[in-house]
């Protein structure tokens, strides 16, 4: 390219530019305005690339953090008051004085959002001064400047294992191919790399990058927040577009891997960077204890009310009685006294600021600090750390940590949430013939045993290494905050380079994922096949091209990268060499006659034995990898663009050796295979791929225009990518368009869903009829078998391919690349394009993989049912997949009734739900009259009565679209809560967050989702409470959680253990916290009586305000922190606890009103008993004041020893420290304070005080008197009382043998009062037991099945026919594994499979 001046690239550009965008972004080169003035800039107007995530400077600190504290109306309620007590005519207190309690809560505030503030600023600092390299004019070279120098337009030079500062469209990589590849952990967790690719037409400038030279014009979007778009086009100077989208541009805060360099121009700066505009904060969330909290607060401003218009009320009438004018009323300088109404109102504001204390001002701070140490103590739970992962839990949301103690409603993901995400190959069908792979159960079941072997061996030392990692975890691991998903704790500029393997350094690696046992009838087709390919490349005819096709198909159709073992992090892009052996001159003048006359590429084999395998996982893999062959050779052959000729690259021999057996295998340099890594974006992928490697049909290397496969006898072919076509939740598949080495026909192969892929096969013409007939034959094979895997719980992908023409390529290919270049409806033409090219295709196959269930999933989803608790499972895999994992998981019982719903009708949708509706009321118990949806207690499914079934439903994303769209949410809530489980299929992400709203909103109840994954944030972010789980699929999910787990099953100790004594001590400790205050500000409101409701106080302020603000504030705290009514074992051992919680026992409306109750009673034992001991005598105010103070003190804290029900040494000396601490004070300040309060001061009152032994008779007998009531209703209560809390209580002092065996007699009897026995002669009032309704063309047929007409794959419920299920400890390899092959095929049995595949459970289809 040559160079433009700088006139006239701007030219044209200045109009726009300014500081208005419309709908695109313009960005030019800097380098030719370097040296002018910011106004004549063309980038001038886009942010810089200095980021601020603080919200104070040290000028606008004070201004800006009061303005938002008064956003909280007790705030500014308390500076109204303190402001009011300056008015003379009013005031209560010395007005400095009604200043102090406001300013210290403020202060305290203030200085940890100071801290907080500072932290932010700190981390920006330390990220605006990372050193990053950029281009210069006048140096003609790359300089190292900080981030904040960053510009747009700017270009700049990223290195290996450096961060991106800035978003950069990817022009030069030192990549031959043109390719950049980046780790993306820093945004959202994904450890597994990413490729980029240069724009086109730079990818191939055979000079070095220049970019004085560049003198294009960049027209992108405007800058927005979604990472998965990027469109734009670059504009030369000849008006040629370029276009260019997502895969072109590299992420703020991504980390470069496996490219030695890589530069390009900047289009968005700081926070128009992505990243940065996904830096959203953290959301506020408010717990259900504080809305309920508030409501309270006004419940006590309105006693307030009354208190001071009693006050009020009592003043006039008191001054009524003076028949004259009493002498401390001074009269106005006209000798006028104040009217009695006004004197009224005086009095009514007055009262106002002397009981402003009755609302709890620190209140507010003290949840904070209490949720803080709940949360200190949830995450250093190490039962709930996985040492495997190193991670423990993480709590993102501070302030409703309470509300994991009331959930109802949980909403789960499947796939990585209840099952592992490690996806293992398990089974295939190729064109209708299917391959059960026995070896391969017995290697999962073997590893299963070990696994569970090694768990047991492990776990004495468990607790130590988790201690052990606990310490280096605070050293090394940050709890990850939502703001890392934009701005992510960088410690350095460049990471150490990768050395040695690693099994966390790639992901899907783990030996039971990388480990297939192949099948062995099918490696003897694929050998045979393989032998055969010398005779089917010539006429494409031969049936068994088809299964080489097939593992192609695993082997390229995919975005997998390749690495080294040694170098897990290094990627590899040729062939590995192999070490050539010696070759007779005979046999190398023979492959190079074939190399010649294109015939084939490759030398084959020609002595195979067909000895058995060994059925174990090392002699099984080796056999399949390959031993020597006495006369094998191998050849790279790779396509010739310009000639579309095959060139020899090169070729080698191995040395012939026999096996002890005379086994021979297949050829192909195992250890070459067994020294690559495969890195995949998902585990499907690596699945898949791994399993190719099986038959030997290894990927070796992979770029942007060429990959190369291995295949069995050793040769390799290196295919020419022309294009690829990724996956996308719309299309569900994923496509690769290649050149065939050998044929040179240009080969589309498509794997995806086989809900879209089986509606894509090509129609057989009718002019060939055997074809048609065995098209269609294979086509209802392979459906059959995938109905089987998705029965057995396993993931299922169809696997097609298409041979295309030239010249309809070349068509297809210039309409793509106008899509490509376009900006308007660039998506949806893309999308066009695709579905326009996978069309017509030939089904080759089908797999299933095995997603295996997590460790403790049956347990905890029985534990939480069992605690009241409602399980959804909402997913996008097939019902009959989800369907299995439910009763795999204890979700579904084997005797539960499933409605199935699958419909797209509405008229046929709601006929549906009616009589289900009507025929599961009819087992339902008999409910009150209010039985509306928005009835409050409808959100849990009723006891189960006895002989009652349980039902299931299923439904699917087309069904729940119908239910949204017409209208039907009510009817469908109201079917859906008398089920016992919900299993909602082919679920988009939207659907999810729009059952969880529909759920929360209508019935009122607290809800919880939980996932894993990218699509599952907007169902976290719909539920009253997300949890996110750190699993293969990256940290989205836990980036949009609350909370963040390793596993599922710790969801359990979460909710039961956490939530529960979070709950428990919050509620409380807020109900004594009112307690406290009405109890405190009755003494003063009982001392109004006697002194003319004048508004005067018998305790010094001092004292009145040190006794909130030290003297009592303590051992709440403590008391919310470390309080435990129930120990972690006995809560779990009965989760049936955790009721507790959800009906809001600790803080109920009775509740509240109760503690008011003795709150008042206590004040008045507390003032009375003190007065009229010192009745008649001559003691002052504040001697009256003090006894009374302190009684009330004592009487406080003895409250909260009544309700604390485990005692640590920090209770006990906490305790301590406060009484302590208030003689301490109180000696201190009565002895120093001469002339504090004038004219009456509390000099040495507290040391006369304690001389006089009736003050201590007082102190002793008061509280007594005070607290009899409260004791004696907790001792009746804990000794006759039924509740359950209470007993488990009780059973919790018992021994250890006595508690095990009481608690086995308990749990026996919770359990069978919450389950039920279906009845041997139950029957449906509309259907016999099995009723199935298909809906096809959105109309309903009902069938009814009978015995005769039951499918042979199912039983009854109860009945005596039919195969029974298997027992518990039989092996899956002792079935009978049909296929359909030629070989070994039994005959055929309608529904014949594996027995392991049927259920037994009753299914009513609609």
């Amino acid at each position: 390219m040559t160079s433009v001046a700088p006139e006239s690239l701007a030219a044209g550009v200045f109009r726009r530019i300014g500081a208005k965008e419309d709908k695109l972004r313009t960005v030019l080169p800097n380098l030719p305005f370097e040296g002018h003035r910011k106004k004549e800039r063309p980038n001038r107007d886009y942010d810089t690339n200095i980021i601020k995530t603080t919200k104070y400077t040290l000028l606008s600190f004070l201004p800006k953090n009061l303005f938002e504290q008064f956003h909280r109306f007790a705030n500014i309620y308390f500076v109204g008051l303190a402001a009011l007590n300056f008015v003379p005519v009013v005031n209560a207190f010395q007005p400095g004085f009604s200043l102090i309690p406001i300013c210290v809560i403020l202060a305290i505030t203030a200085i940890k959002d100071a801290w907080e503030d500072f932290r932010r600023y700190t981390a920006d600092k330390e990220i605006n001064n990372m050193s990053c390299l950029i281009y210069t004019s006048t140096l003609k070279d790359y300089v190292e400047k900080c981030w904040k120098d960053v510009r747009v337009g700017d270009f700049v030079k990223v290195v290996c294992n450096e961060i991106i500062p800035a978003d950069i469209l990817l022009l030069h990589s030192s990549d031959q191919n043109g390719i950049c590849y980046i780790e993306t952990a820093n945004l959202d967790g994904e450890t597994n790399l990413k490729q980029r690719e240069v724009v086109r037409s730079f990818s191939r400038v055979e000079t070095p990058f220049q970019p004085e030279y560049f003198s294009g014009k960049i027209i992108c979007e405007k800058p927005n927040n979604d990472l998965n778009r990027f469109k734009g086009y670059l504009e030369t100077p000849n008006s040629k577009k370029i276009g260019f989208n997502k895969e072109n541009l590299l992420l703020r805060g991504c980390t470069i891997r496996n490219t030695g360099e890589a530069s390009g121009i900047v289009v968005y700066a700081g926070h128009e960077t992505k990243a940065m505009l996904n830096n959203s904060g953290p959301r506020y969330k408010r717990s259900k204890l504080e809305r309920r909290l508030n409501i309270d607060i006004f419940f006590c401003v309105g006693l307030l009310v009354v208190m001071c218009l009693i006050g009020a009320i009592g003043n006039g009438i008191w001054q009524t009685q003076f028949p004259e004018l009493p002498l401390f009323e001074v009269p106005d300088e006209n000798g006028n006294s104040t009217p009695p109404a006004l004197a009224g109102f005086y009095m009514f504001l007055t009262m106002i600021i002397l009981l402003q204390i009755l609302i709890p001002i620190s209140l507010y701070v003290t949840i904070e600090f209490v949720k803080l140490g709940q949360v200190f103590f949830i995450s250093n739970d190490l039962s709930l750390y996985d040492e495997h992962t190193d991670s423990r839990v993480q709590c993102r949301a501070l302030n409703i940590t309470e509300d994991l103690g009331q959930i109802q409603y949980i909403f789960s993901d499947k796939t990585g949430t209840l099952t592992e995400n490690k996806m293992v190959f398990r089974r295939c069908t190729i064109m209708g013939t299917e391959f059960c792979h026995q070896e391969n159960a017995l290697r999962l079941a073997a590893h299963g045993e070990a696994d569970s072997d090694e768990e047991d061996r492990a776990a004495p030392h468990r607790e130590l290494r988790g201690r052990l990692k606990q310490n280096h975890g605070k050293q090394n691991q940050k709890n990850l905050r939502r703001c890392h998903s934009a701005r992510a704790y960088y410690t350095g500029q460049r990471r150490k380079k990768s050395v040695g393997l690693v099994d966390s350094e790639v992901a899907f690696s783990s030996p039971l994922e990388t480990d297939v046992t192949p099948d062995k009838k099918l490696l003897k087709i694929v050998r045979e096949a393989s032998a055969q390919m010398d005779t089917w490349c010539m006429d494409g005819q031969a049936s068994d091209s088809s299964y080489i096709d097939f593992f192609l198909a695993l082997a390229i159709c995919n975005t997998v990268i390749v690495s080294t073992a040694t170098e897990p992090r290094q990627r590899v892009t040729e062939p590995p060499m192999l070490k050539p052996s010696t070759y007779s001159l005979e046999k190398l003048h023979y492959l190079l006659q074939k190399l010649k006359t294109g015939k084939i590429s490759q030398a084959w084999t020609s002595n195979q034995s067909n000895s058995d395998q060994s059925s174990g996982t090392k002699k099984a893999q080796a056999i399949a990898d390959g031993t020597e062959l006495p006369e094998g050779s191998w050849c790279e052959v790779e396509s010739n663009g310009a000639s579309g000729g095959c060139i020899e690259k090169s070729c080698s021999s191995r040395i012939s050796m026999e096996s002890k057996d005379d086994t021979q295998g297949i050829t192909g340099e195992d250890h070459v295979g067994s020294e690559l890594c495969y890195e995949a974006e998902s585990p499907d992928e690596a699945a898949l791929v791994h399993a190719a490697k099986a038959y030997n049909f290894t990927l070796l290397s992979r770029t942007s225009e060429q990959v190369t496969v291995r295949l069995p006898q050793g040769a390799i072919l290196t295919f020419e990518v022309l294009r690829t076509l990724a996956f996308d939740a719309a299309r569900k598949r994923m496509s690769v368009v290649v050149r065939h080495p050998l044929t040179k026909k240009i080969v589309v192969y498509t794997k995806g869903a086989d809900s879209v892929i089986m509606d894509l096969l090509e129609t057989p013409s009718r002019e060939y009829p055997e074809e048609e007939k065995k098209m269609k034959r294979t086509a209802a094979k392979t459906q059959k078998h995938l109905d089987w895997y998705a029965k057995d719980g396993l993931r299922t992908l169809c696997i097609a391919k298409k041979v295309i023409s030239e010249d309809a390529y070349e068509q297809w290919s210039s309409v793509r690349l106008e899509a490509e270049t376009a900006i308007d409806n660039k998506d949806e033409m893309l999308l066009e394009t695709a579905l326009n090219l996978e069309t017509n295709l030939t089904l080759l196959g089908a797999t299933g993989i095995e997603d295996r269930l997590q460790e403790g999933v049956p347990d905890t989803i029985e534990a939480l049912r069992e605690a009241g608790i409602q399980i959804w499972v909402l997913t996008g895999d097939k019902q009959e997949t989800a369907i299995n994992i439910a009763h795999s998981c204890k979700l579904l019982d084997q005797k539960d009734i499933i409605y199935t719903i699958n419909t797209d009708s509405k008229e046929t949708c709601e006929s549906i739900l009616d009589c289900t509706l009507e025929e599961v009321l009819q087992y339902a118990p008999a409910r009150p009259a209010s039985t509306g949806v928005l009835n409050a207690n409808i959100g849990f499914t009723s006891p189960p009565v006895a002989n009652c079934p349980t039902f299931g439903l299923v439904i699917d994303g087309r069904t729940l679209g119908v239910v949204f769209q017409g209208e039907l949410q009510m009817k469908f809530l109201e079917l859906a809560k008398h089920c016992r489980a919900v299993l909602c299929c082919r679920a988009a992400p939207l659907q999810k967050s729009q059952i969880v709203k529909l759920v929360r909103d209508k019935l009122k109840v607290m809800t919880l989702s939980i996932g894993d994954g990218a699509n599952d944030v907007n169902m976290i972010q719909a539920a009253d409470i997300g949890v996110g789980i750190s699993g293969q699929e990256g940290m989205q999910a836990v980036m949009a959680s609350d909370f963040a787990i390793s596993r599922f099953e710790y969801l359990k100790k979460l909710l039961l253990v956490h939530g529960h004594w979070c709950y428990t001590r919050l509620a409380k400790m807020i109900i004594y916290f009112f307690y406290k205050n009405v109890a405190y500000v009755n003494l003063l409101f009982w001392y109004q009586f006697f002194c003319g409701f004048s508004g005067e106080s018998m305790i010094d302020y001092w004292m009145m305000i040190f006794f909130n603000l030290f003297f009592t504030s303590v051992p709440p705290i403590v008391f919310g922190i470390l309080d435990k009514d129930i120990s972690a074992e006995m809560l779990l051992d009965l989760p049936q606890l955790y009721k507790s919680g959800q009906n809001s026992e600790g803080y109920k409306w009775s509740t509240f009103w109760i503690a008011m109750l003795d709150a008042f009673y206590q004040s008045l034992v507390c003032f009375f008993v003190p007065y009229f001991t010192y009745k008649d005598s001559d003691i002052d105010v504040f001697s009256f004041g003090t006894p009374i103070n302190t009684v009330a003190f004592f009487t406080i804290l003895l409250h909260l020893a009544i309700e604390i029900k485990t005692w640590t040494l920090v209770h006990w000396a906490t305790m301590a420290g406060s009484i302590l601490f208030y003689f301490v004070v109180s000696l201190v300040y009565c002895a120093t304070c001469v002339t504090c309060n004038a004219p009456s001061n509390p000099y040495f009152i507290m040391e006369l005080q304690m001389a006089d032994p009736v003050f201590y008779l007082v102190c002793f007998i008061t509280p007594v008197i005070a607290l009899l009531p409260r004791y004696l209703f907790r001792i009746m209560q804990g000794t006759f009382s039924q509740a359950l809390v209470i007993e488990a209580r009780k059973l919790d002092k018992l021994d250890k043998h006595k508690k095990e065996k009481v608690l086995r007699q308990w749990k026996t009897t919770l359990r069978a009062s919450d389950t039920t026995s279906p009845r041997s002669d139950m029957l449906s009032p509309l259907s016999p037991r099995y009723i199935t309704a298909n809906t096809f063309n959105q109309e309903a047929s009902f069938s009814l099945e009978t015995d005769n007409t039951r499918h042979p794959g199912k039983w009854k419920v109860n009945g005596a026919d039919g195969p029974q299920p298997p027992q518990s400890g039989q092996m899956e390899s002792e079935h009978n594994c049909t296929s359909d092959g030629n070989a070994d095929t039994p005959k055929d049995h309608s529904d014949a499979f594996c027995l392991g595949h049927q259920r037994s459970f009753s299914i009513m289809t609609i």
